[in-house]
């Protein structure tokens, strides 16, 4: 499984980003998708998920209403739309695939956040 994301950059606080996550190489109909992300000096921490099966969708408290988490089954492409950013949203937001208890990871983008 590859994951490729791109959609990072510079924003303003209060702008508007939109992440995207094209996976690659899989071969089943049950995964999920998340969005992670790391701020420098902290840990990792999941942001949003999308189950490929229901599609129900997981957002971490601090971006409830802020960020909304789509995907493409037919492009296997996830997206993270990102709306009213804030500083504290800064960091490398990386894309993960879990199949069957594993999980794969793609190379991060960086987004940051000016105020």
């Amino acid at each position: 499984v590859q994951l490729q994301a791109s959609g990072g950059g510079l924003v303003q606080a209060g702008g508007s980003l939109r992440l995207s996550c094209v996976a690659s190489g899989l071969s089943f109909d049950e995964y999920a998708i998340g969005w992670f992300r790391q701020a420098p000096g902290k840990e990792r921490e999941g942001v949003s998920c999308i189950r490929s099966d229901d599609g129900n969708t997981y957002h971490v408290d601090s971006v409830k209403g802020r960020f909304t988490i789509s995907s493409d089954d037919a492009k296997k492409t996830v997206n993270l739309q990102m709306n009213s950013l804030k500083v504290e949203d800064t960091g490398v937001y990386y894309c993960s695939a879990t199949v069957l208890a594993t999980t794969f990871w793609g190379r991060g983008t960086l987004v940051t956040v000016s105020s």
